[in-house]
């Protein structure tokens, strides 16, 4: 991308300057500042999309942000609404996208499938939207997939998953599980031993990756030690820190999503056990859960991404700034928030390459498409929509951010059905 789309530290607009015509944000919690059209839904909104063509309505392109913004998921997903709103005001102020102005449409998936398929169908019926930017559970995802397929609308998912799907109305831009949870458990089994405890959110996410840490673990050799659900949103798991001290694995493995994070890392330590006794390593717990959480609960524990605020690159520097020059110099960058921005930008790029914002002719030009993203350089795979992401393992340290320990260095291709590895064979039927 050329350096002017990078991020610049007078990316936001101050409230005093912008009309209470551009501040209308629909379910919008928390300090992001877009210029967004209204929220609600009605003829009035009927009639806007009539009058629209792919999302372009005049000098303008409407796009939704469709994000949990309350709920037991609004700990992880209100940060990634901030980064794509930061991402859309730097590309305004840049001269916008085919020389038009993103207009933001911001819609609460309030941690509810059935809201955030009910919100996908308003974004794409009544606003009209080119594409829509969220969910974060697979769960939402799923939910919204029957959405976005019937209607042909395009869906930017901006956090890692369990693999297992391709669709062609979805550009999957964070890690397939090849890109974080396989080389996770292999480095774990290595560093710290093959007995593996598996604990997860009881929804699709979590069975699904532990399916496939159990096929890896029975052709490596690995021992699956315990396993154990909670309901999203659980906060006692007293009895299940018991099962792991009687398991005695050498790890843990950490599915759980949302705020169930707070109360079992709290718990944990405060039952004596720590790092030292047993590692946990997370794939949904990354710089703001650990602000949520608190650092000296998680200090010493393991992660897996493929990014981190501390990730030693130019744009990440820049991007970082402009993030705490906008929400303020507490806040933190992560993962799925860098995903969230970096969709964004590919979404635009994909835009550019094909000179319009119909999904079909996105979709054909968007393949080989590249981004400096602060990761690194990300590609778009146009085979299944994936994108190219280097592997990051880190450690949680005393300020609350995370020290890489381990990296693949160079981007791996994404392999969502796990086809190069012939333990594999199987779990997608």
């Amino acid at each position: 991308m050329a350096a002017s789309q990078h991020m610049s530290r007078r990316s936001f607009v101050g409230l005093m300057g912008l009309t209470a015509s551009a501040l209308a944000v629909s379910g919008c919690s928390g300090s992001a500042v877009a210029q967004v059209s209204s929220g609600s839904s009605g003829s009035d909104d009927a009639s806007a999309a009539a009058d629209g063509v792919d999302g372009v309505f005049g000098d303008t392109i409407k796009v939704g942000i469709l994000h949990s913004l309350s709920g037991t998921m609004s700990i992880s997903e209100t940060s990634v609404r901030d980064a794509e709103v930061l991402a859309i005001n730097e590309i305004n102020e840049a001269g916008g996208v085919l020389g038009k102005k993103v207009v933001a449409v911001i819609e609460d998936g309030a941690s509810s499938n059935a809201t955030f398929s009910e919100k996908a169908t308003k974004l794409l019926d009544s606003d009209g939207v080119a594409c829509v930017f969220g969910c974060w559970t697979s769960a939402s995802r799923k939910a919204v997939l029957p959405v976005f397929e019937s209607k042909n609308g395009l869906l930017w998912y901006p956090v890692q998953y369990e693999g297992m799907e391709s669709s062609k109305n979805i550009f999957y831009v964070g890690a397939a599980p090849n890109q974080q949870i396989v080389p996770a458990v292999d480095y774990l089994a290595e560093h710290y031993g093959p007995r593996i405890f598996l604990m997860g959110s009881d929804y699709v996410f979590p069975r699904t990756a532990n399916s496939v840490i159990k096929a890896q673990a029975a052709a490596k050799g690995y021992e699956i030690v315990g396993e154990t659900y909670t309901p999203m949103g659980h906060t006692d798991y007293a009895t299940i820190i018991n099962k792991i001290r009687a398991a005695k694995p050498d790890f843990v493995f950490n599915t759980l999503n949302g705020d169930s994070n707070v109360s079992f890392f709290k718990q944990l330590k405060d039952s004596g056990i720590s790092c030292d006794d047993v590692m946990t390593c997370s794939v949904s717990v990354a710089e703001e859960e650990v602000k949520g959480i608190g650092a000296s609960y998680c200090e010493g524990h393991l992660v897996s991404w493929n990014y981190y605020q501390s990730t030693d690159t130019e744009a990440n520097q820049k991007f970082v700034a402009a993030y705490k020059a906008a929400y303020g110099e507490t806040r933190v960058t992560d993962d799925p928030i860098e995903a969230g921005y970096d969709a964004v930008y590919l979404w635009k790029a994909a835009v550019e390459a094909a000179g319009s914002t119909n999904v079909d002719k996105v979709r054909a030009a968007a393949g080989g498409i590249t981004f400096e993203a602060p990761e690194g350089t990300m590609t778009i795979d146009g085979e299944n929509q994936h994108m190219y992401k280097p592997v990051r393992i880190g450690r949680v340290n005393a300020d609350g951010l995370i020290d890489e320990v381990w990296s693949t260095g160079d981007p791996v291709k994404p392999d969502p059905y796990l086809k190069s590895y012939d333990w594999a064979a199987g779990l997608s039927s």
